[in-house]
């Protein structure tokens, strides 16, 4: 068209995810120990381990393909404030958890369910050595049933939140509820 102006792609910006921590928090250099291609996200990883090291609440907006599901969980991988626990990834379908578990556990060179597991409706890569799990709608609602304060979780990330749903919007509610009970 003439006279129709470019615009750049946009950026991700730092505008979901929760993390859940009892101690205050170091800010630590974002280690490279992942091997993946780059991602529009990269450059943001060491400022959003950053702002959850001081707050333990983010929004992450991001295009699709900008690497919020597979490359914010790993980045969090070794930040102090998580302290060795977990980190749950909701994300609401099956499939799309079993590939984001896949392709995490592949860009650390390692099989589903070592570092990076998932558990979804009848299927379970989970071992004792997992620290990310990423999970659906009902696996989640049924943790927070089940240990409420979520003990042995640093982070609880809400990938896809936009779309909702019941079960999702409830694991949101029992999770910042949780959050405030830390506080207090």
């Amino acid at each position: 068209m003439a006279g129709s102006t470019q615009y750049p792609a946009p950026r991700p910006s730092l505008v979901a995810f929760t993390a859940m921590r009892r101690e205050p928090c170091k800010v630590a250099a974002y280690p490279v120990r992942v091997t993946s291609p780059i991602f529009p996200i990269t450059d943001l990883l060491p400022e959003i381990r950053a702002s959850l090291a001081a707050h333990p609440r983010l929004v992450l907006e991001a295009p699709p393909g900008a690497g919020k599901t597979t490359q914010v969980p790993l980045a969090l991988l070794d930040a102090d404030w998580l302290q060795g626990r977990r980190i749950v990834m909701l994300e609401p379908r099956r499939v799309a958890a079993r590939a984001a578990a896949a392709f995490m556990a592949q860009q650390l060179g390692e099989s589903v369910g070592d570092t990076v597991g998932y558990r979804i409706r009848f299927e379970n890569k989970v071992t004792a050595k997992t620290r990310i799990e990423v999970v659906t709608e009902g696996i989640l609602t049924r943790m927070l049933q089940d240990d409420p304060m979520l003990d042995g979780v640093g982070a609880l990330l809400f990938d896809e939140f936009h779309e909702r749903h019941l079960a999702g919007d409830l694991g949101l509610a029992l999770a910042l509820d949780v959050q405030a009970g830390l506080r207090e």
